[in-house]
């Protein structure tokens, strides 16, 4: 699997402006549900549900929320670049500014994992993460994206 099979250029948001973890979580949910075709408040319940596990901040700025839903086909992405950073409980106790969101099958045998895994690597790439943080466009930071995997 690899980054352009999760995302298109329509699904990266850039300046992103939250009030929380809490806010990010819907506001996301907002832009995917009309992707996957589901209600957005279903959406932010499973990601917020899936947070209560543990949160999904990797650490280094960087924050993967997913979550399995009742009728999403395959796994679809967004990623988002936040205007500031913000508090998501990641696991290095920094904040977060980079954010990819995930939506997978309800279907435990999906290729949930390789989607994990594949946004991982790419996000945890220091040259990545930091090409990432200086783009000010959605298209370059598609490209960036894409181009890593």
């Amino acid at each position: 699997m690899q980054i352009a099979d999760l995302i298109d250029e329509a699904r990266v948001l850039m300046d992103v402006q939250p009030s929380d973890k809490a806010d990010l979580l819907r506001l996301l949910s907002k832009q995917i549900a009309g992707f996957v075709s589901i209600d957005a408040l279903q959406i932010a319940s499973a990601l917020t549900t899936r947070e209560t596990l543990g949160s999904t901040g990797m650490g280094d700025g960087i924050a993967i929320p997913h979550a399995r839903i009742v009728g999403v086909t395959h796994p679809i992405g967004l990623f988002a670049h936040l205007k500031s950073p913000i508090d998501y409980e990641a696991i290095d106790g920094n904040p977060v500014d980079l954010v990819f969101l995930i939506v997978m099958p309800a279907d435990p045998r999906s290729d949930q994992l390789q989607a994990l895994a594949c946004v991982s690597r790419c996000l945890r790439n220091p040259r990545i993460a930091a090409e990432l943080r200086m783009k000010a466009d959605a298209l370059a930071s598609f490209r960036i994206l894409t181009a890593s995997s």
